[in-house]
């Protein structure tokens, strides 16, 4: 611990990114000084006069850049917003966001349910929720572009409908409680009053339900995710699609206050492979952004991350992997109608009305036993035929008959330590900060997770919620922040 907190003092200070400017543009005017000079030689041998590139570069990214952003999703989308939408001084920042993939088609974020809620165990949880809730009201307020037509993320606050076992409502009471006090509209219901209101569900087993009042249900992923990117393009953040294969680093050893000495890394280049070829484009930068998603635990190996000792902070990995899950759509005209929450049973099931033509989404996570290879994208129909249809016959009667028409599968950016988020940044390779783990809740906590990564870059410290408990260095604590609630 006290070696952890003489690393901390050494480069948690203000205003990182403010000092690494200056002396990053002051390099880029330099270069910016010779190329003008190379351009002029040339001009002088060849005949024509006009300055022609001898090859097209526009695929390529740019040779510097303030910030790189590995992963294009919604995370990393809403940290390039943020710190665009902070800057002291327009165009002081130069942001680049690097995607794999820019079609998004294996993208945690299309192939989502879309929901939001504040019904979490943790109080950070709640709110990221309330601030995302409120960002979704008023898109159009933070990511109108001039000239282009507003946003309609659909949101429909059809609510979240908990329920919890014998064993499980005292939990659940505690929660509610706690969700209240962070300003959440949720209350609790009886198993009368559930058989009352929603008149299709069969309460037995149940003890006790949580219904949100207010600001939530479900929205289009798709709306938030070309929203913010059509926002930051207008903003000046560069686009590059390629994948980060190796950072070049300088490293620098050090001694704590305590009287250990360690060495700290900083990333000085990002090595960008291009799509569909062997090339690669260095990218001077002084700040990086893991924003992976599923694979950030691998960009944070490409750093150096986790290769020490065992049991040492250097050795500490980023415990975030792809998990495979699968969302199924079934048919069924007798079905729950248009005021259906999205319901979570106590067997782990959930599901939600999609559409009005009596079409639900749903699904389970599965058993640690029964998790499936993420090595593909492929859907098991036995897993619902075994594990999600019987559970949903027995808590809606009406699904008895149900006829399932299609389903896909999509990745949680999974968190193995305690399923929470990591945020902020590594306490040894300085200059890298996270903005992943949510393990199935990033999608509608980015608006609020964006923001304070940002904070974090600009000012040196969480400043509108304050997440220090889901830093990187609980994991070498092995400090749990266990959120219950996940779907």
């Amino acid at each position: 611990m006290a070696m952890l907190q003489g690393v901390l003092r050494l480069h948690l200070r203000r205003g990182l990114l403010g000092r690494e400017l200056s002396t990053r543009r002051s390099s880029t005017l330099d270069w910016a000084g010779k190329v003008s000079e190379i351009k002029k030689k040339i001009q002088s041998v060849l005949p024509g006069g006009a300055w022609n590139p001898l090859y097209d570069t526009s695929h390529l990214p740019p040779e510097h850049s303030d910030v790189v952003i590995v992963g294009g999703g919604v995370l990393g989308l809403s940290v390039a917003y943020w710190l665009k939408r902070l800057e002291k001084q327009r165009g002081a920042i130069q942001v680049l966001v690097v995607e794999r993939d820019h079609t998004y088609s294996r993208a945690s974020t299309g192939l989502s349910v879309g929901g939001i809620c504040q019904q979490f165990s943790l109080p950070m949880n709640v709110q990221l929720s309330l601030f995302s809730v409120d960002f979704l009201r008023n898109i159009n307020d933070y990511l109108a572009v001039v000239n282009e037509p507003p946003l309609d993320p659909q949101f429909n606050p059809s609510g979240y409908l908990l329920l919890a076992s014998e064993k499980g409502a005292a939990i659940m009471e505690n929660n509610v409680k706690m969700q209240r006090q962070e300003g959440a509209k949720v209350c609790l219901m009886s198993p009368e009053q559930l058989r009352n209101k929603f008149p299709w569900i069969n309460t037995e087993g149940v003890a006790l339900a949580s219904y949100g009042l207010e600001g939530e249900g479900w929205f289009d992923p798709w709306s938030l995710l070309w929203g913010l990117r059509r926002k930051v393009q207008s903003m000046g953040v560069l686009f590059c699609q390629g994948e980060v294969t190796r950072f070049v680093s300088s490293s620098n050893r050090m001694e704590t206050t305590s009287g250990e000495e360690v060495t700290l890394k900083r990333i000085h280049e990002v090595h960008v492979k291009m799509d569909h070829s062997l090339e690669y484009q260095p990218v001077e930068c002084a700040i990086v952004i893991n924003a992976a998603g599923a694979w950030s635990g691998q960009v944070a190996e490409l750093a150096g991350i986790g290769k020490g000792p065992p049991g040492t902070l250097q050795g500490t990995k980023l415990p975030v992997e792809p998990r495979k899950r699968y969302v199924y759509l079934w048919h069924c005209p007798e079905g729950p109608g248009l005021e259906t929450p999205l319901v979570a049973d106590t067997s782990g099931v959930y599901f939600r009305r999609e559409g009005l033509g009596s079409n639900y989404l749903g699904g389970r996570s599965p058993t640690e036993e029964e998790e499936p290879d993420p090595g593909n994208l492929e859907v098991d129909y036995d897993f619902f035929q075994d594990k999600v249809r019987p559970q949903l016959a027995q808590r809606v009667p009406a699904f008895e008959n149900l006829k399932v028409r299609r389903a896909w599968a999509g990745y949680y950016d999974y968190n193995t330590f305690d399923q929470n988020g990591v945020v902020g940044p590594h306490p040894l390779v300085v200059n890298m900060y996270f903005a992943t783990g949510f393990s199935g809740h990033g999608l509608q906590q980015a608006p609020a997770v964006g923001r304070a990564v940002a904070e974090m870059v600009l000012e040196g410290h969480f400043q509108t919620i304050n997440l220090s408990p889901f830093l990187f260095s609980r994991f070498y604590l092995g400090e749990k922040v266990q959120e219950c609630n996940i779907f």
